[in-house]
């Protein structure tokens, strides 16, 4: 088949996507609903998916995909899990949205603060960014301090204060990351690296009795996935207790996905602050913060900070959120989690090694990244030494043999309960495939 011809038919093979994708651009900013959905970090033009059934996702031109983004981590039971699809359907019959009290936000309530000791108290809202800029505003009311300490490439959510990267040395305080943020907002956030805990000390230090707390995601995955030094986190908790700061964890990801406890467990710290998400919504629109209960009841209607949602502790996705919780304690998924991951790294390891191409492999648990430059990656500086452009290339080599990584280098890749060793096994093979064509 000559390139010309081979060229048409994986035009046909995207046909309707493409249609769809330049009418979305008509009504919808870049097309998409939220950036990475663009493919302009690969090059590309996105597909639109209609349906997805365990490990799988069929887009609109009828192709099959086995599904590695999983909604970028809610699907930790595959897609469309039946006891999920059972309760969102239970409970819909009973009506979408109240605005009123509700019992399952009462159970899901207890079972988050069962799972995870450090919430004693927590809040449900619509969504991760929510919960993040939630947990801010709750420190700096409980410390009465307003600047905040981040980490560069932990993402929190497009809050203004939180969108913020590093200024022009490592304790300057940031600058927007984003326009239509004031630099008032970035002027009290200070954006270290992360597996730095000297640069940390040093924040404290010149900034005595400013800082209300520290924010991360104690495993970060919104850069790649790179993991805390052994110390890090502890010396973060250290630092915390004796500036009388807060420690907010954001678990948006980690929360129920890498352990019962999330990181938390992994860890064994305690962050004052938890921010939740995506999985305690099977699927659907969900956030949650909690943590001592002498910090939550700042909370209105009890104390003085404000937050309301009028979608908060919507019974349908109570219900769906529920239902995941349970299956995972019930099937002990996070053993069946670690096997299959464990399995998936032996296999993409053996591939790197005999393609002699130069990536970096990250894995706990169900959670995994290639990065492609060298190690050691421990924060954001040397995860921006992968090659972008090989990275391009392996994705689309994968896509068009039907496996589906996430669009960016900078994403992290999840395994599902839904996926089946055979699954993984065919995945690599591509994998090796793909390597052999960068």
């Amino acid at each position: 088949m000559d390139a010309e011809r081979c060229a048409l038919d994986v035009a046909g093979l995207t046909r309707l996507s493409s249609e769809l994708f330049h009418r979305a651009q008509k009504r919808i900013p870049g097309g998409v609903n939220s950036p990475v959905r663009a493919f302009r970090n690969v090059d590309g033009e996105p597909f639109f998916v209609v349906r997805g059934e365990g490990a799988r996702i069929w887009d609109v031109d009828g192709k099959e995909y086995i599904d590695y983004v999983g909604s970028w981590g809610p699907a930790i039971l595959g897609h469309a899990p039946r006891v999920v699809v059972d309760a969102v359907r239970d409970a819909a019959t009973r009506g979408l949205s109240f605005g009123i009290p509700n019992p399952l936000e009462v159970e899901l309530a207890e079972l988050i603060c069962s799972w995870m000791p450090s919430i004693q108290k927590v809040r449900l809202v619509s969504s991760g960014t929510e919960a993040t800029m939630s947990c801010i505003r709750l420190a700096r009311a409980f410390t009465g301090r307003d600047k905040i300490i981040k980490f560069d490439g932990c993402y929190h959510g497009h809050a203004d204060a939180l969108l913020v990267r590093t200024g022009s040395g490592a304790l300057t305080h940031g600058r927007p990351s984003s326009a239509g943020v004031p630099q008032a907002f970035a002027d009290l956030t200070i954006s270290l690296p992360f597996n730095n805990p000297e640069l940390v000390r040093k924040a404290f230090q010149e900034n005595e009795n400013q800082i209300a707390a520290i924010i991360l995601e104690p495993i970060p995955a919104n850069a790649g996935l790179y993991f805390p030094e052994r110390q890090f986190l502890v010396a973060l908790r250290e630092e915390c207790t004796r500036n009388r700061s807060l420690l907010i964890f954001d678990e948006v990801i980690t929360g129920f996905r890498v352990a019962r406890g999330g990181a938390q467990q992994v860890y064994a710290i305690n962050a004052d602050l938890t921010a939740l998400g995506k999985i305690i919504g099977g699927g659907l629109p969900v956030g949650a913060f909690g943590g001592r209960a002498e910090i939550m009841d700042q909370l209105s209607p009890d104390g003085p900070v404000y937050q309301a949602g009028t979608l908060s502790g919507n019974p349908i996705a109570m219900a769906a959120g529920l239902a995941q919780l349970r299956e995972l304690e019930r099937i002990n998924a996070w053993q069946l989690l670690e096997q299959l991951g464990a399995h998936f790294e032996h296999l993409v390891r053996d591939a790197i090694s005999k393609a002699n191409v130069d990536i970096t492999f990250h894995r706990l648990g169900s959670m995994f990244c290639l990065f492609f430059g060298p190690g050691p990656i421990v924060d954001l500086a040397s995860a921006q030494r992968s090659d972008l452009k090989k990275f391009a290339r392996f994705f689309h080599a994968c896509l068009k043999r039907d496996i589906y990584f996430a669009p960016s280098q900078f994403e992290t890749g999840f395994i599902s309960t839904a996926h089946t060793p055979e699954e993984i096994e065919r995945t690599v093979a591509i994998v090796h495939e793909a390597l052999a064509k960068i």
